[in-house]
């Protein structure tokens, strides 16, 4: 993104990180040699790579709240540049900061950070107001409270282990912040969330990753006229499923995580020859046919993709031990990584390469026998409940993926079982797991040909 443009000699320089498998932005921000870091991702390089290139310092790293959905490196930049990390006192932090609440401010350069207690998608929520010398609002970093079309969910907090907050209270104090602070900003106020399209933080976000609070009037379902009562009904409609691991992320991010080099070089890394300690689980990272072609029994399918570390953390517990798989050592090695940014680094019982000889495989599915006889198979749908609305075989039974391995015992086994998502991804993880849970059963993947079968559901 270019500087704002600047009423002073020294302009301010808004650098958006996007990383797009967590669908999460950070930012830096810099006037002349001093950088703020806000919401920062687990891997502090980027942002030490930005100050180098501009001959900055960082001296603040700024938590909007402690996120759910990946681990900051907020602890490790400050202990690594000795800047100061901010957060709301309501956070609870564990580690050395200092609080950012309303009125607190943060001279950089100069402009002013200015905090806003924004409460809703948490309880500890804060945005980030920029103002110029002029006292001239000029962006507002809004954390997960506000995206580009859409606001946060506020049903994340609810587990007694991490505040017990109702999700009903959350979501009237985020109408509260949305109307009597946000909302109130001018119009021409540039907005940076810390999510985009794809995030689980929210329902419909937009492709755009950054607005004007003007357009957000106009534009956001959110920010439309309704009563509170209204909204909170319309928020909480058709949130997706939260994954295992979002608890875990708070309250690491509490605490502060420790260094992600230093964690990623602990991953134990075995020969591919090693014998496998029995009943851990086995996540093989390998494109969906050579899993087919061969694989450890009762391994899942878990392949290497955009949404890698969202499946990995909604399909596996935040306290169970594994193994990961993959065929190279540079994908070996990229996986470990995404592992690290959602916490998951520490239970790796042991990354390694995928033996040579793999002794299961499986069944290739017919797709003209599914298109024939569909009442032959027990059918197993595992969209999520909103995508499932829509059915595409009739008497489908609806299991979404998060909840498989816990229910995959409840699939008939009298028919061959056939497994189906909306695109091919999520269904090779699927079978892998029926039939790690029903070991005998005939488990068939329908894969990428789904798209044909939704074709003639939909006409």
């Amino acid at each position: 993104m270019p500087p704002l443009p600047s009423s002073t000699a020294s302009a301010v320089q808004i650098q958006q990180f996007y990383d797009k498998g967590l669908a999460h932005a950070s930012y830096a921000v810099r006037c002349g040699r001093q950088v703020a870091i806000i919401d920062p991702a687990r891997d502090p390089q980027p942002y030490y790579d930005f100050a180098d290139e501009h001959e900055a310092d960082i001296i603040a790293v700024i938590e909007t709240h402690p996120h759910a959905d990946f681990v900051s490196s907020h602890l490790e930049i400050a202990e690594e540049t000795e800047a100061d990390i901010y957060c709301s006192k309501l956070v609870g932090a564990k580690y050395t900061h200092k609080t950012f609440d309303d009125g607190d401010r943060i001279k950089i350069g100069n402009f002013e950070l200015h905090a806003i207690n924004t409460p809703g998608h948490s309880p500890d929520s804060i945005s980030i107001l920029l103002m110029d010398d002029l006292a001239q609002s000029r962006a507002v970093f809004t954390g997960d409270t506000l995206f580009v079309g859409d606001v946060g969910r506020p049903d994340l907090r609810e587990d007694e282990a991490i505040g017990g907050h109702k999700r009903e209270e959350l979501a009237a104090e985020l109408y509260r912040s949305t109307r009597n602070k946000l909302m109130t900003l001018p119009g021409t106020t540039r907005v940076y969330p810390a999510h985009g399209p794809g995030s689980l933080c929210g329902k419909t976000t937009s492709t755009d990753l950054d607005s004007t609070i003007a357009k957000e009037l106009k534009t956001n379902y959110a920010l439309q006229p309704m009563s509170q009562e209204e909204f909170i009904k319309v928020l909480l409609e058709d949130q997706p499923f939260v994954p295992k691991y979002f608890g875990h992320d708070v309250k690491l991010n509490k605490q502060g995580a420790p260094s992600f080099e230093n964690s990623i070089r602990a991953v134990p890394h075995p020969s591919s020859a090693a014998a496998l300690e029995p009943g851990v689980l086995v996540i093989d990272t390998r494109p969906a046919a050579k899993f087919r072609a061969g694989h450890l029994p009762g391994a899942i399918n878990l392949q290497d993709g955009g949404k890698f570390e969202t499946w990995l953390g909604s399909v596996v517990g935040p306290t169970e031990k594994y193994y990961l798989l993959a065929d190279t050592q540079i994908a070996l090695d990229t996986v470990v990584r995404k592992t690290a940014k959602i916490g998951y680094e520490g239970n790796i019982k042991g990354a390694l390469l995928a033996p040579l000889q793999l002794p299961a495989s499986s069944p290739a599915v017919d797709v003209e026998a599914v298109r024939q006889h569909p009442e032959t198979f027990t059918i197993v749908d595992i969209r999520n409940h909103a995508e499932a609305k829509v059915p595409v075989f009739e008497n489908a039974l609806v299991i979404p993926l998060p909840e498989l391995r816990e229910r995959a015992r409840e699939i008939p086994t009298d028919k061959p079982i056939l497994v189906h998502c909306a695109g091919g991804y999520r269904s090779a993880a699927g079978a892998s797991i029926v039939q790690s849970a029903l070991p005998g059963t005939e488990v068939l993947d329908l894969g990428e040909a789904i798209t044909e079968f939704q074709k003639q559901a939909v006409h």
